[in-house]
């Protein structure tokens, strides 16, 4: 019979995966959780402007208002990944009216966002961009394929959505991509890019950083020849350690580390 080590049965037994993390924050009023995930929401469009992921006008991140359901924050229409502010985001309400903030919202990520938070009440937050790894996968009509543990986070976890009607402006179809969503963790457009949604915003972020390294990992496989997947039982034990939610939250947490680093204007004062 094998044995375990004491202390190693001690460490192993911190967390669901074995590792030491830490739990999300609790807050005491939905003023401090509002003003937590505003400042989230910008470093995750600042992430996103780092990364390249910036397309022009397109490309939105949203994370639902703690207090108002029926509400989410999410960055303005024309404003630049990497210019974002608290100041900039606007809180956007299920009719499309901007309730808070001086700025328009993106239609693209009003029918969109606001058709996932509606359909899926566990999806705190929605993140999408037009991603060159992306967009190539969609041209190829695949999903990733479990071909090492980051990609095995998304086996049986991924909707691919071909029904491309155009520019996602129509209520309907943001609406038909929700529907299509599921209880994935994310849907890849064809012919437009990809989107990922999370019981956290730091776990949405995480999972759209994930899917488009590993996009990156299968275009380059095929290009050199023929990958080999893991077996199914193989896939199924990666995706328990790497497609855990309190994994991907915390490992948001490393990048937001590095950007506070970087831009320390954008968090000073605000804890």
């Amino acid at each position: 019979m094998t044995t375990t080590h004491p202390a190693e049965q001690a460490f192993l037994a911190d967390t669901h995966t074995g590792l030491p993390l830490p739990s999300a924050p609790v807050f005491a009023t939905h003023a401090e959780e509002r003003a937590h995930r505003k400042l989230r929401l910008t470093a995750a469009l600042r992430i996103f402007g780092k990364q390249g992921f910036g397309e022009g006008i397109s490309g939105h991140i949203s994370v639902r208002d703690p207090e108002h359901r029926d509400r989410f924050w999410v960055n303005p229409f024309g404003v630049s990944f990497n210019l974002v502010t608290v100041e900039d985001l606007i809180c956007v309400d299920s009719d499309g009216v901007v309730v808070e903030g001086r700025h328009r919202v993106n239609p693209s990520a009003f029918v969109i966002h606001s058709a996932i938070h509606e359909q899926h009440p566990n999806a705190e937050a929605a993140a999408h961009a037009h991603t060159v790894n992306s967009r190539a996968l969609g041209a190829l009509e695949r999903l990733l394929d479990p071909l090492d543990q980051e990609s095995a986070a998304f086996y049986r976890d991924q909707v691919l959505y071909t029904d491309y009607e155009g520019p996602s402006v129509t209520v309907a179809q943001g609406a038909d991509i929700a529907r299509q969503l599921g209880d994935a963790k994310a849907i890849l457009l064809k012919h437009h890019g990809l989107i990922t949604v999370g019981a956290t915003l730091e776990e949405s972020i995480h999972w759209f950083l994930t899917f488009d390294s590993c996009a990156e990992v299968q275009l380059a496989a095929l290009a050199a020849g023929t990958p080999v997947p893991m077996s199914e039982r193989q896939a199924l034990s990666a995706k328990d350690g790497f497609g855990d939610r309190q994994l991907a939250w915390f490992s948001f947490q490393l990048h937001y580390d590095e950007l506070a680093a970087e831009h320390p204007e954008l968090f000073a004062g605000r804890g």
